[in-house]
């Protein structure tokens, strides 16, 4: 597969007894001249469910290669588990679905047991109790009809389903997942925030971006709203509100009046990779 989909295995480790699932610490990235994060810092409990959203540009998958271990920050600590990335830590990372070369020829069974790789080791074969986990973690997902199907066949909503599958295979202790709603129809984004409850029931970490406000507020325990820093962080009758909002999205947030009981409503109007998007906010 390509590089992009590999995943950042590590060996289980004795992690540090009251250390919070993920501690950043002033993250600072630069691409050059170009500053993409600012001095980020944020804690996350063990088995917390985060949503990270923000405009275009905010950093958002910028902060999860930091956090895999994919690009290394300018400045800043990064503690999983009290351990830096790639110490130690099994990460499931999960990219943009427009990243990835569905033309592979590889079947969604293959892509699920690459997530055992590291349990494996590189010269070995699989065995069966490797294919029993595989095959479970598809059963979970509802996917493991589909198990020979290549992968490139399947629609979005399944595609999503077969990487988490991967996750649960690999025994992945934090998972990333950008944008994994992009593009996908409500069933299908009912089917992964199921999968999301699995995840979080075996005692996964999650940090999920995306550009669906609503079901962010509506599904996660906290959310974060970043535009290169962290405008708020906290529940999320906490993070959003007018002034936070018109701080992240700019001109992209528009204030109208209504003849209600709520004299103001705030519409967001964001482009994502996918279209314009719209959303409604009461001040």
């Amino acid at each position: 597969m390509p590089d992009i989909l590999h995943q950042l295995s590590y060996p289980k480790h004795n992690h540090l007894a009251d250390a919070p699932a993920l501690d950043v610490c002033d993250l600072t990235v630069r691409y050059g001249d170009f500053l993409a994060l600012d001095g980020v810092s944020f804690l996350v409990q063990r088995e917390e469910r985060v949503a990270v959203v923000g405009p275009n540009g905010a950093g958002k998958s910028t902060l999860f290669k930091a956090i895999s271990g994919i690009i290394k920050p300018t400045s800043g600590e990064i503690r999983i588990f009290g351990q830096p990335p790639g110490g130690h830590i099994c990460i499931a990372y999960v990219p943009q679905r427009s990243q990835i070369d569905w033309s592979f020829p590889v079947t969604v069974a293959d892509v699920v047991m690459m997530g055992r790789s590291g349990k494996i080791g590189l010269f070995r074969w699989p065995s069966k109790k490797d294919w029993d986990i595989v095959y479970d973690a598809l059963e979970q997902v509802n996917m493991l009809e589909l198990a020979k199907r290549q992968i490139g066949e399947l629609s979005g909503g399944q595609q999503q389903r077969v990487f988490l599958a991967r996750s649960l295979a690999q025994e992945a202790e934090l998972l990333l997942l950008d944008e994994p709603f992009t593009g996908l129809d409500a069933p299908s984004q009912q089917a992964i925030l199921r999968i999301l409850d699995i995840v979080r029931a075996r005692g996964v970490t999650a940090l999920v971006s995306t550009h669906d406000l609503d079901l962010a507020a509506r599904n996660f325990d906290r959310m974060m709203l970043l535009n290169r820093r962290v405008i708020a962080y906290g529940p999320p009758d906490q993070v959003f509100n007018a002034d936070t909002l018109i701080e992240a999205y700019g001109g992209h947030v528009h204030t109208l009046s209504f003849e209600t009981e709520t004299p103001e409503e705030l519409i967001l109007a964001d482009t994502c990779c996918e279209g314009p998007d719209e959303h409604r906010w009461k001040k």
